[in-house]
């Protein structure tokens, strides 16, 4: 079933041709270290990672010998069918997305094993007549099963149907890249037909940061993916995000990236 797709290693997650999956890693042995922009993370034994979106924005991976990991790389449209109807997704998610690595407890670990076992055996089971509905099912379990790990070891705190679709409509406005050129609260909150105050009111329940956070971290990310590019000039990534002069940007990248653009090309 080419909606999910499985591996035993994490190299090449970020593949054109993964551009439309998301990603879910179960480590039962070794270790294995990535980057993304200026963050270092580290998946070791027991850890679970989901990266929901932006996959190829995770650099430098690099495994240990004795690694043993799960991957289950699965589409968006087919997570979209398998997750249940609940608005607590939405506060996981852009947990993850600021912090992908879950850190679980042993009962946890055995129950996210059991899952990508049980993904695993479905997708070999091709003679099924309800192949695809198993597996929805199966992926259902495991989605439900993230957010129980994730709401024990975090804390629990539903949002509401409307603040759901304020952070889902914003979070769109950012994944198509208008922070490329608009990076100021008011413009989303305009095309979402609210006040700043409102939509960073709803950022902050939805996910503990204001609009302004987010707003910085998909251009700061993006910033720092296309400064890797050696292919690209300062003075084009400049001025495809709309940076009036190359001083403007250059205060830009350290003030949030913490070094200056010529750093990344060291």
């Amino acid at each position: 079933m080419n909606s999910i797709i499985t591996a035993n290693t994490l190299v090449g997650m970020g593949d054109a041709r993964y551009a439309d999956y998301l990603c879910h890693a179960y480590c039962s042995k070794g270790t294995c270290t990535f980057s993304r922009g200026d963050e270092k993370f580290q998946l070791c034994a027991g850890d679970c990672l989901i990266v929901p979106r932006r996959a190829d924005m995770y650099q430098q991976i690099e495994e240990s010998a004795d690694l043993e990991v799960d991957v289950i790389y699965i589409t968006q449209a087919f997570i979209e069918t398998a997750t249940p109807p609940s608005n607590y997704g939405m506060r996981g998610h852009l947990w993850l997305f600021a912090n992908p690595v879950m850190h679980l407890t042993p009962p946890m670990q055995q129950r996210c094993a059991r899952n990508f076992k049980d993904i695993r055996e479905r997708l070999e089971q091709e003679a099924h007549h309800f192949q695809r509905d198993v597996l929805v099912c199966a992926v259902q379990t495991m989605i439900l099963d993230f957010f129980d790990f994730h709401a024990t070891l975090y804390g629990f705190d539903r949002i509401t149907v409307g603040q759901h679709y304020v952070m889902e409509q914003f979070l769109a406005l950012l994944e198509r890249g208008d922070y490329r050129r608009n990076r100021d609260v008011g413009y989303y909150a305009a095309q979402l037909c609210i006040t700043p105050k409102h939509l960073s009111e709803v950022c902050k329940k939805a996910s503990g940061l204001p609009a302004a956070y987010w707003i910085t971290r998909y251009t700061a990310l993006d910033i720092s993916r296309q400064l890797r590019d050696r292919r690209l000039s300062l003075a084009d990534i400049a001025d495809s995000f709309g940076f009036s002069s190359p001083a403007h940007f250059s205060r830009y990248v350290q003030n949030n990236l913490g070094a200056k653009p010529s750093d990344f090309r060291e």
